[in-house]
């Protein structure tokens, strides 16, 4: 395998990408937008102390993941030779819409509502862009 590919990438800007797709997450479940109804959707009660159980751990992993979709990102644009706003929006919007079908094809096996695909296939699509954005401007 080839791996000067990721002698040659950007890793302030993947770093950067990545932490404003986790702090996207911040706000996109967080009052001011989706929590109501997202745990709603998945029946959670945030006052039950299990609920917060382990969430350090989670927001570590969560975070690792957009690194690594960050890293791929960043690739794609190395490879396909993208830059700029356009760009950014191009390959945010692809690879956002690759993984909000990859969650849609498991709520239909998993038979979860609709309006759940909405909010999380949404941060997907919505913190890809944002990652692909600041990467190809950051070039």
């Amino acid at each position: 395998m080839n791996t000067i590919i990721f002698t040659e990438l950007n890793w302030p800007a993947i770093f950067c990408g990545a932490v404003a797709f986790f702090l996207l997450g911040a706000v996109w479940y967080s009052k001011l937008l989706f929590v109501k109804k997202w745990l709603q959707y998945l029946n959670i009660n945030p006052d039950n102390a299990d609920a917060k159980k382990g969430m350090a751990a989670l927001m570590v992993t969560s975070f690792l993941m957009m690194f690594f979709i960050s890293i791929l990102i960043s690739v794609l644009r190395a490879r396909l030779e993208i830059s700029g706003m356009e760009g950014g929006l191009k390959l945010g919007t692809v690879t956002g819409l690759l993984g909000s079908f990859a969650i849609f094809i498991n709520y239909l096996y998993e038979k979860k509502p609709g309006g759940l695909f909405l909010i999380n296939g949404g941060y997907a699509l919505v913190g890809n862009i944002i990652s692909s954005l600041i990467i190809c401007n950051w070039v």
